[in-house]
Parts: structure tokens; C-alpha cells; sequence
């Protein structure tokens, strides 16, 4: 008895430390590591401007850093309507999106049409963060327009995920955008 009593207090902490998760701070390497390794297979060029004429390339993601958004990048795929009064703050916004894992076998939520969701996402921008995540937020400054199209790559601190504070996922999106005005 006395054996397998020492052999359980040898054994415990190798079976329990093989049970543990990740901590925060290696999932948040973890999630760097993803999106650079997304960078690299989707043969991304990642870029630290706007496009001075406005043209983006079809794989050009711009790197948000810079702006204060870590780890976040954006392309723009269609202007919009840029006869339109851009975007300010406290417009509602409609959104509708496609949102995919980055890992190589993607999981996609769509709710890019009525067939998929009945109702697009709607939210107050720069006022209300409970509908929209600080990335979608983000994104909308970008695309400034209604009508406007766009592809994101949002880490996890910029997400859904960031408020539950143990979920590191970080996700791609497709957005297309209205502005509603009051």
C-alpha cells in the first residue's frame, strides 16, 4: 500500500500537468503564430499604408498596428457608395459578413444573406460594443462608406472572444456594410 502510495505522489503532478491548458500569455503566441502562419499560406502582402490611390491589390491586407488594433488586418474589396456622407460616429450600421477559422481546416459561419440569417447584425458605430467587436468597429473606419465590402483578419483580443477572456480564437471575416442614418 505504502508503494502505491508513493507512486501516486510521483505520477500526480506528470498526469495533471499533462491536463492543463495552455496559459493566456502561450495561447496569445499561439494566436500570433495562426495568423502568421494564415499570412504566409494565403500569400498575403501585408502592407502599412492605404493604397494612395486607392487601389488594393486582391491580396493586399493592410497591418492595423499602427492604428492601435495589434495583430489586426484589413483589406478593402469594395469601396462603396462614395457618393455617400462617410461614416461618423453614432450611425447605425447593418452588417452583414461571412466568418471563418484561420486554421487549415476553416469552419465557416455565414451570415451574408437572408437564406442564412434573416436579419443582418446591426449596431451603433463607436457607441455600441455588446452587438459589434472592437474589430468590426474598426473595420467600418476602414471602409467608410455604404456598400462597402471588406476581408479582416480580427485576433482575439479585438473580438467576441476578448470579453469571456479565456477563448484565444482569432478569425477571418468577409463584411459588407450600410449606413443607416437617423
Amino acid at each position: 500500500m505504502k508503494k502505491l502510495f508513493y507512486l501516486l505522489v510521483i505520477l500526480a503532478p506528470i498526469v495533471l500537468s499533462g491536463c492543463q491548458q495552455n496559459s493566456y500569455a502561450q495561447q496569445l503566441k499561439d494566436e500570433k503564430a495562426l495568423i502568421a502562419d494564415y499570412i504566409k499560406r494565403e500569400k498575403i502582402n501585408v502592407i502599412y499604408a492605404e493604397p494612395e490611390d486607392g487601389v488594393w491589390g486582391e491580396k493586399d491586407f493592410l497591418d492595423l498596428t499602427s492604428f492601435g488594433y495589434e495583430n489586426m488586418y484589413f483589406h478593402l474589396s469594395y469601396q462603396g457608395d462614395t457618393a455617400t456622407e462617410q461614416v461618423k460616429r453614432g450611425d447605425k450600421i447593418v452588417l452583414r459578413y461571412k466568418r471563418y477559422t484561420l486554421d487549415i481546416n476553416s469552419d465557416t459561419v455565414s451570415y451574408w444573406t437572408t437564406a442564412q440569417n434573416g436579419y443582418p447584425v446591426e449596431f451603433i458605430y463607436l457607441t455600441d460594443y455588446t452587438a459589434a467587436c472592437t474589430g468590426w468597429h474598426a473595420a467600418v473606419k476602414f471602409m467608410k462608406y455604404t456598400d462597402a465590402e471588406a476581408k479582416i483578419i480580427n485576433p482575439s483580443k479585438l473580438g467576441f472572444s476578448s470579453a469571456e477572456g479565456t477563448t484565444v480564437t482569432p478569425y477571418g471575416y468577409e463584411m459588407k456594410i450600410k449606413i443607416k442614418r437617423y
